[in-house]
């Protein structure tokens, strides 16, 4: 079993980080009221024409196998009460398919990018990006009206921010933690940490999982200084 880097106070840490396997890890940790994940989507990395040279993130998301979708065993209802789960449009109807099956409800929803790439590659303009949010009984969405909104507009993150070419935004990830029920949420796909920082901004605990050594150090520092800040505020 991996080891996992503890955040927070002794005896009580608000975080629990493991760099490993996610299909390996996330069935030995237990029951979770929210499993947060964005897994690796199914996308088509090549072509971009003469904007090409402008998209070093392409090159990033199939060096690091991030293109090649996931295996859908990750949700299992019977270890979470709800799952949100991001997915490129083309994994929309087996994503749905799996959810529809062992969850009570879910819903589709929207994150509309304010600053999309100037591309379509074949395809439409990507200034969405779709995710689900299903639950079991008890554990229905969260928050007040304004946070029950199906689609969230933000600005997207750079890659220069994190050296990561799918960080999701701090704004996105807030809400979507809003909207969750319970205390306790884990994210098996970690990657630097963006849901770790809103679980742990809102009061929740968190576990995350990230196989990638150079993306767990950066997800570790994160959360750390997330941390650290509700220290200071408190």
């Amino acid at each position: 079993m991996v080891t996992p880097v503890f955040i927070g106070p002794p005896g009580a840490p608000v975080a629990r980080l493991y760099c490993g396997d996610a299909y390996a890890i996330r069935p030995t940790l237990g029951w979770f009221d929210a499993d947060m994940m964005d897994p690796p989507y199914i996308i088509r990395t090549s072509g971009g024409g003469s904007f090409r040279k402008h998209r070093p993130y392409l090159d990033q998301i199939q060096e690091e196998g991030l293109d090649r979708g996931f295996d859908h065993a990750i949700i299992n209802p019977l270890l979470c009460g709800a799952a949100v789960v991001f997915c490129h449009n083309d994994q929309v109807p087996g994503v749905s398919a799996t959810l529809d099956g062992l969850f009570h409800r879910m819903a589709l929803l929207v994150w509309q990018k304010t600053t999309p790439m100037p591309v379509a590659n074949k395809h439409y303009v990507p200034e969405l990006e779709i995710y689900f949010h299903a639950w079991n009984r008890g554990y229905h969405p969260q928050g007040e009206l304004a946070d029950l909104k199906r689609v969230f507009a933000c600005r997207s993150r750079a890659l220069k921010d994190f050296g990561h070419p799918t960080v999701k935004p701090d704004a996105l990830m807030d809400k979507i933690v809003r909207n969750v029920a319970g205390q306790t949420i884990c994210d098996p796909f970690m990657g630097t940490g963006s849901t770790g920082v809103a679980a742990i901004r809102a009061g929740r605990t968190f576990t995350g999982i990230e196989h990638n050594p150079t993306h767990f150090a950066t997800a570790c520092a994160r959360i750390e200084a997330a941390w650290e800040e509700l220290r200071q505020a408190a």
